[in-house]
Order: C-alpha cells, then structure tokens, then sequence
C-alpha cells in the first residue's frame, strides 16, 4: 500500500516538474490554431478547456486503464514501476508531443504526422495500420458491453447493432453536440469512481507487496502454480493505457482541433495521461488486493466471487469492488464504467478513422452524405471483426491480444516520429529516443514470444530483440550524420 502512495505524489511531481520541461521544449506560443483557422462547425470548433480535458481523458481511458491494470497487477508491484515511469516518461510525452504537433500542422492526423517525418512509405503503412488499429478499438469497445448488456437483458447481437447505430449517429454530429455535452459526465463518473475506491483504499490501508519485496513475476495460483506470461514483454503490453497506448496519438488530434490556445496543452494532453496513470494506479492497487491481500485474498470476502484467483476476469472484478465497497452507487458507477465508457471510446475511435481517411482521400466532411461514404463501410469491416469471434467464450480475449500489439506497435511509430522532429528541429530529442528504443524492444520481443505471431522460445526474444534494437539505433545513427551533412531543419 505504501508503494501505491508514493506513486501516486511520483504521478503528480512528474506532472508539475517534466512536464513542464517537455512543454519548454516544443515551446506552446500564441499563434493562431486550427480551432480558430479553420473553424468548420463540425470537427473544429473552439471548446472551453474543462470540458477538452474530461473528452480527451475519456476518449484516451475508456476501460483501458482499469482492465489493464486489472490484468497487469497480476504481474506484481513491476506494475506500480511501469505505470509511473512509463507515464511520465513515455505515455504524457507521446500525448503531448503527438497532440501539439497535430495543433502545428492544422489539426493533421497521425498518418500524416507521421509521412511528413518518416517518409511517404512509411505514412502509407501507416496510414492502414492506424485504421486497421481503430476498427479493432471500435470491436473490442463494442464486444464487452454488448456481452455485460446481454446478461441482464437482450441478445448479444441485438445489443452489437443498437451500439452500431449509436456510433453512426454520434459520428455524423458535430462534435460539440453529444460528445461535447454527455461525455464530460462519463469521465467524471470513472473519475469519481476511482476517487471513491482511493479513498476505502486508505481506510482499509490492507497489508499489499511492495516493490521493495521484490519485482519478480509474483502471480501465484491458490493452487500453487504460477502465473506463466513473461513479465517482459507482457506486462508492457498488457498496461497500454495506463502507461503508454499509442491509441492515444489517434485520439489527440481530436481535440488539437478544439484548443483555443496551445498554452493549453499541457494540462489537455499531458495532464489527461496522468490523470489516467493515476486511475490506472488506483485499480492496479484494488487488484492486488483482490488477487494478494493477506491473511487471506481480497475475493475471498467480497459477496458475489463466483470466480477464484487469476481466473476471476477483469469486468467481474469491476463488478464485484464496485458493488462491495460503494454499493448501490458502486453498482452504477461500475456499470457506466464497464458499458458506457467502452463505447464512447469506440465512438472516437471510429471518428478519428472517418477522419483519418478523409484526410488522406482530401474529402471535406462538412457534408453528411460525405460523412456517410467513409463511415458506412469503416463500420462495417468494424462488424465483421465482431462476428468474426461473435460466440466465442474467449473472443474479447483474442480481439484484446491483437488490439495490445498493434496499440503498442503504433506508439512504436509515433515516439520515433517524434524523435525525428525533435532531431530536426534541434531540440532535446532524447525524451523520446529512450521510449522509442524501449517500446521497440517490448514490440518485437512480444512478436517473437507470442503464440498469436512467432511462438519462439523465449531466450530467442532477447536475441532478436537485441538486434532489433541494434539495428533501430544504427539507422537513427545514420540519419542523423546526413541531417548534419545536409543541414536539414525545417521551420515549424
């Protein structure tokens, strides 16, 4: 529990002190943004600053940082490690850097962010990789509402076509209209909700491991085996969101769009990451002591544990903290974090995809039959991957283990896209060589160990990742020798 404290004053120190240093170093002045600039009564629309912080936490957190770190506490404390410096250090950095240089190039999207600095080729894999990334956003934030929805009411497929046909309407609205009015009450809601459990946290003050008892895997069954997944890769793929999820660079420009200054960046999109870290850190905390507390597991005496140990699946351990420690509040807190927080998620997700492919087809979305071309058939490729484990007990399971990769693979783009600018503009461009290099190597190591990819034996992953990472600084290496031969800095 001490350990859970300290990280969080670690959270808001990191904030007040990098932060503020990765903000001196882009360097927010008072030039026009494209809220003002191109002000088209849809996407970009000037949005008061409160109210860009609560969209922009939950279209980054939805259930991201509670499932994950629901997953990832079975790991042990490495978890409370990798939450606090992969926030401050990798996740806050991507959103910020990602977001404000969107607001330098007119609202641009990530693909394009990402053409500019890495080349053509480059932006257009990723420009697939992205929506390709986007639509399973979209799934796995449809599939496990749908599931819960289904067990109190209706059939899975009813509830799958009710939630599509909300996206559709909620992507055809300007974004001021529904996202801009109800979605702020669903972030203070899943707000709210983790300041509730912090505090039951400190009054039970319950006897947790603390990183000084060691950061070994430590998910042991009641049975007595152990928990197999590798902490490295798996940890830093299975905590995304409440760490470092390049979702997150997909989702910024989103409100880049809406910032009337970009003096405001920091609290938008810094702040919003650590607020999520800190969400993340509150339900990594619950877990343990659902999974570890002493003398015996927390879910031992929590009403409603059908499940036992490990086995006990993320959303049922929502449902029964929420339920056991808040009540009939808990109750609805847990159900709009469970339902209504996944799908607003996948609402933005699939409206950063309408509006990535506008920009690369160059088709203006003021028009709603526009609007209605590109997102009729990007929902329903959206459905297809639904169907496609529609009925499989472990289908959220392997829509997940896909969405983790590819949600770290683009963070693995976007930090050297970032790098790159940084180098070329002459700026401090370590801040996000380190990350870079560290995301690379969680990447293709979990490609190599996966059974979903290679299935190699895992002393092979740290030779291929060793080259890998090799081979990533040599052509950093090599790139910036011509920057230099050739004086390459352009003027942003």
């Amino acid at each position: 529990m001490y350990t859970f404290l300290i990280s969080i004053c670690a959270l808001v120190l990191g904030y007040m002190l990098y932060g503020r240093f990765v903000a001196r170093v882009f360097g927010p002045d008072d030039r026009v943004t494209p809220a003002v600039a191109k002000a088209d009564g849809v996407d970009y629309i000037v949005l008061p600053n409160w109210k860009i912080f609560m969209i922009q936490f939950l279209n980054i957190a939805g259930t991201g940082p509670i499932f994950g770190a629901i997953m990832g506490a079975k790991f042990g404390p490495a978890s409370y490690l990798w939450i606090v410096l992969g926030c401050i250090f990798g996740g806050a950095v991507h959103d910020y850097l990602s977001g404000m240089l969107s607001m330098r190039h007119d609202g641009a999207g990530l693909p394009e962010l990402i053409g500019k600095y890495l080349g053509r080729g480059t932006r257009a894999v990723m420009l697939m990789f992205s929506i390709l990334l986007l639509v399973m956003v979209g799934a796995v934030f449809v599939y496990s509402p749908a599931q819960i929805l289904h067990g109190i009411w209706g059939s899975e497929l009813m509830w799958i076509v009710i939630i599509f046909a909300y996206y559709l309407i909620a992507t055809m609205m300007p974004i001021d209209k529904i996202i801009g009015k109800v979605y702020p009450l669903f972030a203070f809601s899943l707000l709210f909700m983790a300041a509730a459990l912090m505090v039951v946290l400190v009054l039970k003050m319950p006897s947790l491991p603390e990183v000084w008892d060691g950061i070994g895997n430590m998910g042991a069954l009641h049975e007595g085996t152990k928990w197999t997944d590798p902490l490295f890769p798996c940890l830093f793929i299975t905590i995304a969101c409440g760490a470092i999820s390049g979702f997150h660079a997909t989702q910024s420009p989103l409100m880049a769009r809406c910032l009337k200054s970009e003096k405001q960046g920091r609290p938008i999109f810094y702040g919003a990451m650590i607020t999520e870290g800190i969400v993340a850190l509150i339900w990594a905390t619950v877990a343990s002591y659902f999974f570890y507390a002493e003398p015996t597991p927390g879910y031992a005496v929590m009403a409603g544990a059908q499940e036992t140990g490990f086995a006990t699946a993320a959303p049922k351990v929502v449902n029964i903290v929420c339920n056991d420690w808040l009540g009939v509040v808990g109750g609805i807190l847990a159900l709009l974090g469970v339902v209504a927080a996944p799908i607003t998620s996948g609402d933005t997700a699939l409206r950063s995809a309408r509006l990535i492919i506008a920009e690369a087809l160059h088709m203006p979305q003021r028009s709603i039959a526009k609007r209605l071309l590109i997102s009729v058939p990007l929902f329903a490729v959206c459905l297809l991957v639904l169907l496609w484990q529609m009925g499989n007990p472990n289908g959220f399971n392997v829509i997940w283990q896909y969405f983790g990769w590819s949600n770290q693979t683009l963070a693995v783009f976007t930090l050297w896209m970032l790098t790159v600018y940084l180098a070329r503009s002459r700026k401090p461009y370590i801040i996000t060589l380190l990350p870079a290099l560290w995301m690379t190597a969680v990447c293709s190591s979990f490609l190599v160990v996966s059974p979903q990819a290679l299935a190699m034996p895992a002393q092979w992953a740290y030779y291929v990742t060793g080259a890998v990472v090799v081979i990533a600084l040599a052509w950093f290496a090599l790139w910036m020798k011509r920057q230099k031969q050739t004086n390459n800095i352009p003027t942003i």
